[in-house]
């Protein structure tokens, strides 16, 4: 299957070029560190102790504090309402596991590297201490006290170059040197180290008269996480605010297949088309299946039991139901569907929910939008399911038939289990006996004669349902063809 540039770049390149940016800022983030806990002079007598394990331990410590810097801003549902993304945002698990795995080398060399000369450098208490007691004492009780650090870094850089002998220190107390190597001195590398027979030979070496004097580390993960914290917590408090009022229930409705739906009534609520709910002139509602514990016992705080089986519940002024109150909504890929000239729009079962909106949208008016053409699949397994939008899909078909445009929404129904499938014959529903297919889509052949009858054009493509459906519709998007159309991929994720 040939790929379509020209469609790989635009459902792709974005996602390719932040992964890229990504994976850019966390190398250099990486390496940056990694390079100056193994050669800057501040941490050469520490290196000298842990080795290896503490630049992997460090560099992989500031690369968690990008990451959950990053992590909080996808939290910020909001914000993501107007900087929209449908990709979720993980946090590397690889890094983690470096950062962990590291902390217990150096936990090891800390209690087997013990250091006498250096008595304030060590995390342990003396050598050989047991890397687990160290670990929980040193690295978890850290956490509970975020104003001291566990690594230490020296300070006194200018009097004690790292590598020097100490003359009046106890390092080099029996070491015997000639009188011209207490006037001639030479600038050592870093993390050079004469041995005491080297010190015969006719070399110059540094000479300092004071002790290294070590300090530790001020904690930084605050400095990283501050910023989008306030930010996600700013949000929570505009969220509280705007769902602290209860809404007012109108009608409860009952839907074959398990899926309920609530008509309410909020002020100053606002829902833009493509967001999942379902908003006319007078009142909005939300369609949701019923699985699991929590939905059943909603379920059962909104209908009496007599009453589950009864397709329209009217709202009783004298009925005790639960405050509800909600928050949103939020932004959706699908509000795009209205932004091009002809837009794919595939549901699998309760996931039309978005597509609903839109639907009405159209059937309110249709002529302010740059939407031409609308191709509405809707895969379900039971035909009953069909029933949940069966009205909106006949008035629209109506509406548009009657405006001389039929050819507006091209509505196609598949059903993939043929059970019952006499029960949806009838006049209520005749506009859509037509339009039910038996069987799953025949995607490659949908998406030919959508480029055939759309060339030059693009097309967008919208999803939401099942993870097979979507895999098989993005890998379709970026199929070449031969007339020139260019289908951009969008989906729904649910966590």
């Amino acid at each position: 299957m040939a790929v379509s540039w020209r469609s790989w770049l635009a459902n792709e390149g974005v996602k390719h070029l932040c992964l890229l940016i990504w994976l850019s800022l966390n190398v250099l983030l990486f390496w940056k560190t990694f390079l100056l806990y193994n050669q800057g002079p501040e941490y050469h007598y520490l290196h000298q102790m842990l080795g290896l394990g503490l630049c992997l331990s460090r560099a992989s410590a500031s690369v968690l504090n990008l990451n959950c810097s990053l992590i909080l801003l996808p939290m910020c549902r909001t914000l993501l309402a107007y900087l929209r993304g449908s990709q979720k945002v993980r946090k590397p698990k690889g890094v983690k596991c470096v950062h962990v795995a590291a902390h217990l080398v150096n936990a090891l060399n800390f209690s087997v590297n013990y250091s006498e000369d250096f008595i304030e450098l060590n995390a342990a208490r003396y050598r050989n201490e047991d890397p687990r007691k160290l670990l929980f004492t040193t690295v978890l009780l850290r956490d509970f006290n975020t104003l001291i650090g566990l690594l230490k870094y020296q300070t006194n850089l200018d009097t004690h170059p790292p590598g020097c002998i100490n003359l009046n220190g106890t390092h080099y107390r029996n070491i015997h040197l000639p009188e011209y190597l207490s006037e001639n001195f030479h600038e050592s590398l870093p993390g050079e180290f004469l041995k005491p027979d080297e010190l015969t030979r006719n070399t110059f070496v540094k000479i300092c008269m004071e002790e290294p004097k070590f300090q530790a580390n001020f904690p930084q993960t605050w400095l990283w996480i501050s910023g989008p914290l306030c930010l996600y917590c700013a949000e929570r408090l505009y969220r509280c605010i705007r769902s602290n009022k209860p809404v007012t229930i109108i009608s409860v409705i009952s839907h074959p297949s398990d899926v309920m739906e609530i008509r309410m009534v909020k002020e100053n609520f606002k829902a833009r088309p493509g967001q999942c709910p379902t908003e006319t002139k007078a009142t909005f509602g939300i369609h949701f299946k019923i699985v699991g514990d929590w939905t059943e016992r909603f379920r059962d705080l909104l209908l009496p039991p007599s009453s589950q089986d009864s397709e329209i519940l009217p709202f009783i002024q004298s009925r005790n139901y639960p405050k509800l109150y909600i928050d949103g909504p939020f932004g959706s890929p699908f509000e795009e569907s209205l932004n091009y000239e002809v837009s794919l729009c595939v549901a699998g079962g309760i996931g039309v929910t978005p597509f609903a909106s839109i639907l009405n949208t159209l059937l309110d008016d249709w002529k302010p939008y740059k939407l031409r053409r609308l191709y509405f699949i809707w895969v379900c397994r039971n035909i009953q399911s069909f029933r949940w939008f069966a009205d909106l899909l006949c008035v629209l078909h109506n509406k548009f038939w009657h405006e001389n445009r039929p050819d507006y929404v091209n509505i196609q129904l598949y059903l993939s289990q043929t059970d019952g499938i006499q029960n949806i014959i009838g006049e209520k529903y005749q506009a859509l006996n037509s339009r039910l297919f038996i069987g799953r889509p025949r995607w490659k052949l949908l998406f030919d004669e959508i480029a055939k009858c759309n060339r030059g054009k693009t097309v967008g493509v919208f999803c939401c349902g099942p993870s097979s459906i979507s895999k098989i519709l993005h890998k379709l998007s970026n199929r070449n063809n031969s007339y020139g159309t260019r289908f951009e991929y969008n989906k729904e994720s649910f966590s």
